[in-house]
């Protein structure tokens, strides 16, 4: 025999079904909570065209330079998605979704790549839920993105989490700011690590995220983009904290928040928790009123939030809270005998038109071995079924956990099992 060769990508992990369960459960928790605040799904292809990707990110951040999954097919270029804002602002725009009226109320689930070297909570296929506010530029819109955002962690069941919050302005506070911080890290470069010299000419805001020791110290004493925000970013913001304050959402302002894509402008938001370590961003996100005219189409201020999977359930593992159960067989089918398999085929079928969830012995196993498949699987019942039931048509059901059993007839099973 050949040894086995084949494995999954670095970074790119199997979800098997002890796991998958878990998924199901915050999937459907997600989509509850969306319906809730009036959000439609959206779902886009995996595979992207790379300007768009880079265009609607930006050429110099990390993600396009170094972490992009990128195919060629002819002069055609793609990518496999980074993320899914820029792929819902393309779809926004090519299926003129403005001319439905109002705004528009989006929000995703799926996963995403990014070539990146993997470690616990960050791999190379990763899973992000999200939504897209998408046609005004109200700060009620924030608010309503960042209490969508909350709610699905407080139904979850985590509390030990913080939201943190800032402005990063317009294009023309940014580009103060940018000047601002060029003047104050120039003179120091040598003392920046070596990320952080390699982003200080070409996107010196990113220094801010850095958590190489060595920049920590000159980061604290870095310009503020507070001090450079116009009168109308300055308004908004205030306004974005009195909504939360009526609210009663705690958050705490962090002015070196600045997120890494570049299509970020005036509100930006991250939601962190200790529970994760040193990694330990749950989900983020913020307000991007130029990406859409960016891509071609027309001015479409809007704001959304993204979150890992991968970073939630850890956060679960590490509080200890349940993700819903796994499924289990209500009925296992355990038969003596190839009339009783030929019959159990028909009865298993009528079973699961009336509701119930069943499954049977495929490999004509002993009766012992058919009941410890039963039990491994944690049916709830066993019918027995061999030529005796047959002729008498009364069939033996047995309740597993009880350990306890009757003798009834296959109608009678049905009402039983449906009630």
């Amino acid at each position: 025999m050949s040894q086995f060769k084949y494995q999954s990508h670095h970074g790119m992990v199997d979800i098997l079904p002890e796991e998958a369960y878990k998924w199901v459960y915050l999937e459907n928790l997600i989509r509850q909570t969306a319906q809730e605040f009036g959000f439609s799904e959206i779902r886009t292809p995996i595979l992207e065209q790379t300007e768009l990707i880079a265009r609607g990110i930006g050429a110099l951040t990390d993600i396009v330079s170094k972490e992009m999954f990128t195919f060629e097919r002819g002069e055609d270029k793609y990518v496999l998605r980074p993320e899914c804002t820029a792929p819902v602002a393309r779809a926004y725009v090519e299926h003129h979704l403005d001319q439905k009226g109002g705004v528009q109320k989006l929000f995703y689930i799926g996963p995403m790549f990014r070539a990146e070297r993997p470690q616990k909570g960050r791999q190379r296929q990763f899973h992000q839920f999200g939504a897209e506010l998408i046609g005004t530029d109200d700060p009620i819109a924030d608010v309503e993105i960042i209490r969508f955002m909350m709610r699905i962690y407080e139904k979850i069941g985590i509390k030990n989490i913080t939201l943190q919050l800032n402005s990063v302005g317009n294009p023309e506070s940014r580009k103060a700011y940018k000047q601002a911080l060029l003047d104050y890290f120039r003179p120091m470069s040598s003392q920046l690590s070596e990320v952080s010299r390699d982003r200080l000419e070409n996107n010196p805001m990113r220094i801010l995220d850095s958590k190489e020791p060595e920049d920590r110290p000159l980061v604290d004493k870095a310009p503020r983009i507070s001090d450079f925000l116009s009168e109308e970013c300055r308004s908004h913001f205030q306004t974005v904290k009195a909504y939360l304050d009526d609210l009663n959402i705690t958050y705490t302002e962090n002015p070196l928040l600045v997120r890494g894509l570049d299509y970020y402008t005036r509100t930006a938001f991250e939601l962190t928790s200790p529970d994760l370590g040193s990694q330990d961003a749950l989900g983020g996100g913020g307000r991007y009123d130029l990406l859409i005219e960016e891509i071609g189409g027309k001015p479409s201020p809007a704001v959304g939030f993204a979150s890992g999977m991968e970073r939630l359930m850890i956060a679960c593992e590490a509080l200890n809270l349940p993700l819903g159960t796994p499924e289990h067989p209500q009925v296992y089918i355990i038969t003596r005998g190839d009339e009783a398999r030929k019959w159990a085929v028909t009865a298993a079928n009528k079973l699961r038109i009336a509701g119930a969830s069943v499954t049977m012995d495929y490999a004509s196993r002993s009766i012992k071995a058919q009941m410890k498949d039963a039990n491994r699987q944690q049916a709830t019942y066993a019918l027995i079924v061999g030529d005796s039931e047959l002729e008498s048509r009364m069939f033996t059901l047995r309740n597993m956990s009880e350990s306890t059993e009757e003798s009834l007839s296959f109608e009678s099973i049905i009402e039983h099992l449906t009630k």
